[in-house]
């Protein structure tokens, strides 16, 4: 068996979500149309795997030339010679890698008629998820207040069925941010919404200062939160050692540290974190995610999944050291998680009443693509990637 084809189709979608100017979603104020793409991995014998999210032009310039004629089974070597070529082609970022990691996993799937959870070896059918919202705004009845805040988090709870909150406070450009107690309003304001007994955790600003950070987190343990997460710059990791060493709320971390694998080994060494993190589109697939949870099984440490998806929701079925929970999100009073894009014909995360998240049963990633929708709405872009090498 050898693979045969890789392509990547672009094609347009209606969006009710939209990035600032620091790259942080919010809901739209009309829907508008986005671009996404479907890659496509085929073999010889006519089996075909498919995910989300990478460049057309890479795709076919880059990375076809990697996996044809490969055997698809040696995803492990295919990996690693795609994540090898990141050196020269500066334009393969981790989420690109992870794109064609996870096509190659659903490839495997298909070709096995399993689902991935299967094929990594469960352990547990069902995980709990946390509901995790878009970052703070200045929208009327969204998330600008921290009386909002506690609002959301009591319908996410009490309304949804969810077992525990992740709030992501005021970030630039918003005017005012960032501000540590502007933050810890909403938390107390969420703690007082929610009662004591829901996990809850902060995702603050991502550059604060170390007493800055300092000040947050022994807030936050005095309102029993469960995590603080990524509130300085994850490139100083003596920072990370410092603050663990002050706290006793867990700190977890990295998120988007470069440096995949090792990064993570580095800072469980140097107890930089109490809780490790990683995820599919911060280490460049599902691979390597499960290579960084085997690695904090090994010194008996927690590792939470970055963001939710079809990646991590499989990986998540098959960690024995929870990966306590199941990230959901992102979240907004205005905006409804529920309904699936067009691409798409359900979402693969659908939440029960006791709010847990079940894993996927159909093959491969389980994903559920709208084919029609996808060929109906092709958009063609000339991207030139020359730029994108650079001398070795």
């Amino acid at each position: 068996m050898k693979i045969t084809k890789v392509e990547s189709k672009l094609f347009k979608y209606t969006s009710y979500v939209e990035s600032d100017d620091e790259g942080h979603g919010h809901p739209a104020k009309e829907p508008h149309q986005v671009k996404q793409s479907l890659i496509t991995i085929e073999t010889d014998e006519g089996h075909k795997g498919h995910a989300f999210g990478a460049n057309p032009q890479i795709v076919e310039n880059v990375i076809a030339p990697i996996l044809l004629d490969e055997n698809p089974f040696y995803r492990e070597k295919l990996w690693e010679k795609m994540m090898h070529m990141q050196r020269i082609v500066t334009a393969i970022d981790e989420r690109i890698l992870s794109s064609i990691d996870l096509a190659l996993w659903d490839l495997i799937g298909v070709i096995m008629n399993q689902p991935l959870n299967n094929i990594l070896g469960l352990y547990r059918e069902k995980v709990p998820a946390y509901a995790s919202t878009m970052c703070g705004d200045t929208i009327k009845g969204g998330l600008s207040t921290p009386e909002d805040y506690g609002k959301f988090a009591e319908w996410c709870v009490k309304e949804k069925g969810y077992r525990a909150v992740k709030l992501h406070g005021w970030m630039p450009p918003i005017e005012g941010a960032p501000d540590p107690k502007k933050d810890i309003m909403a938390c107390a304001a969420v703690r007082e919404a929610v009662g004591e007994d829901i996990p809850l955790m902060l995702d603050s600003y991502h550059y604060y200062s170390r007493l800055e950070s300092l000040w947050i987190g022994r807030e936050l343990e005095k309102l029993n939160f469960h995590w603080f997460e990524e509130p300085m710059d994850e490139s100083s990791m003596s920072s990370y050692i410092w603050l663990s060493e002050q706290l006793d709320i867990p700190i977890i971390g990295p998120e988007t540290m470069t440096g995949k694998i090792s990064t993570r080994a580095e800072w469980i060494k140097n107890n930089a974190v109490d809780i490790l993190r990683g995820g599919t589109g911060d280490l460049g697939g599902l691979t390597p995610l499960m290579k960084v949870a085997h690695l904090a099984e090994s010194y008996n440490m927690a590792m939470e999944v970055h963001g939710g998806k079809e990646g991590n929701l499989h990986a998540l079925g098959s960690i024995r050291i929870p990966g306590e929970f199941y990230e959901r999100g992102l979240l907004h009073p205005h905006v409804d998680y529920e309904k699936p894009p067009e691409y798409l014909h359900e979402i693969i995360d659908p939440m029960d009443d006791e709010g847990f998240i079940h894993m996927p049963k159909g093959v491969g990633l389980g994903l559920k693509i709208n084919h029609d929708y996808i060929n109906d709405n092709l958009i063609s872009e000339d991207i030139d990637i020359k730029n994108a090498r650079r001398q070795s």
